[in-house]
């Protein structure tokens, strides 16, 4: 059955009528499973190794190794469904997106061996690297533009919430339970299929003969393009500091910097994600307001700045206080729905798709250049220099990409991008 073709969006439509489309609700509770899964393994990881029979080094060998096996799976389930996103549809991707990474969380709550732990990992990452870019391609494209940064806002910040509800899931059910909960919630998406049409922008270009769409490899072969695509790529980097770098290793960190009491990773990057969400919620509300997105997104870099200075400045601060600023370092990198918008608002209908899944994925990316630059250097530097060397070059390629980027507010998306 095809899928039905909406109008056009009127563009007097309400903000709460752009915040309840049928499109953003789908997208932001998609969103939602997509993080709970994401949080959820990296809380579960322990346990579950260890009811797989291991234990001291290789709880860590495999646990890496499993990450770095969802990344290669999120890295390549990007290209892929941003291909399916411009070649068949917004909404194809959306629910195929869904529908894979359900499924492979409720296998991975049925494993009994690390070969199939790491099959369903990887199977788990390529479904999820679809469904925030499909989300905000689809979201983008049949909200007004006046009105679409409000939906993109929705959409990552009831996603972002997944972190807290999975953190808080696995805190009170097994992981295989926790597991099978966030596969039958993706599912349950799938009853919301019905209500959402797919963008009349695609529908009508997919009539359109002789456009090529889906061309990952058009990104490339143009030189002002692939910088364009870059810069859309580096503004995002920051944002993986703070959760691999600064959240991940707070107790590395809490110790250097001789705090009173004991800090913990959970608690810390539950606090990240907390800010996280009110920076998203604020960011993209602000950005429609003051209607303009790449002084949002300088502003929060500002703060994202201000954050990570105090937090390497917190010499004997209490726990409370140091939670309070991985608090604030979360809304500093609250910028995401802007900056996942901003790639979309950048390319032609026809790549639209291919560029807002893959953005995302390539700064998740990012986070092993990062890890391996802040261990280099830690060993002369120590943790805090190292965190601030790193740190500063991540912020300061952010800032360089976002000045060579346009201004995308209000921008009409209605355009196809030359071959």
């Amino acid at each position: 059955m095809s899928t039905p073709v909406p109008p056009p969006a009127p563009a007097s439509m309400s903000t709460i009528q752009a915040m309840l489309h049928p499109a953003v609700i789908v997208g932001a509770l998609g969103y939602f499973v997509d993080i709970y899964d994401l949080t959820l393994f990296s809380i579960v990881r322990t346990p579950s190794l260890i009811e797989l029979g291991y234990s001291g080094d290789a709880l860590v060998r495999h646990g890496l190794f499993l990450l770095n096996v969802q990344m290669v799976g999120m890295l390549l389930g990007g290209i892929a469904f941003g291909i399916i996103g411009d070649r068949i549809g917004r909404v194809t991707l959306l629910f195929s997106s869904i529908v894979l990474y359900s499924l492979a969380n409720i296998a991975n709550g049925f494993v009994h061996s690390i070969e199939a732990y790491t099959v369903w990992r990887f199977i788990a990452g390529f479904g999820l690297a679809g469904e925030l870019g499909g989300s905000i391609t689809l979201v983008s494209e049949v909200l007004p533009k006046n009105k679409r940064g409000y939906g993109t806002a929705v959409v990552a910040t009831v996603g972002v919430m997944g972190a807290v509800v999975g953190g808080w899931i696995a805190g009170h059910a097994g992981w295989r339970t926790s597991y099978f909960i966030g596969g039958g919630l993706g599912l349950a998406l799938l009853a919301l299929r019905v209500s959402v049409a797919e963008s009349g922008m695609f529908s009508h270009l997919k009539h359109q003969a002789g456009v090529r769409r889906g061309d990952f490899f058009a990104l490339f072969r143009n030189r002002t393009r692939f910088l364009r695509y870059a810069r859309c790529i580096l503004i995002g980097v920051p944002s993986w500091f703070v959760v691999g770098i600064l959240a991940t290793l707070a107790p590395e960190f809490g110790q250097a910097l001789h705090l009173t009491g004991v800090v913990t990773a959970p608690v810390a990057v539950a606090s990240v994600y907390l800010g996280l969400t009110l920076g998203d919620l604020l960011s993209g509300y602000l950005s429609q307001f003051l209607g303009t997105r790449k002084k949002i997104v300088l502003a929060f870099l500002g703060i994202t700045s201000l954050a990570t200075v105090t937090y390497l400045l917190s010499h004997g601060a209490s726990p409370r206080w140091f939670y309070g600023v991985c608090f604030a370092l979360g809304v500093g990198i609250g910028y995401w729905a802007v900056f996942v918008t901003i790639a979309a608002e950048h390319f032609g209908t026809n790549i639209r798709a291919t560029v807002a899944t893959t953005v995302p994925n390539f700064v998740r990316a990012s986070l092993l250049p990062i890890t391996a630059a802040f261990s280099f250097t830690k060993p002369w530097l120590g943790p805090l220099g190292a965190a601030a060397l790193v740190g500063a070059f991540c912020i300061a390629v952010a800032l360089w990409a976002l000045h060579g980027l346009e201004e995308t507010h209000g921008k009409d998306l209605d355009y196809i991008e030359p071959a």
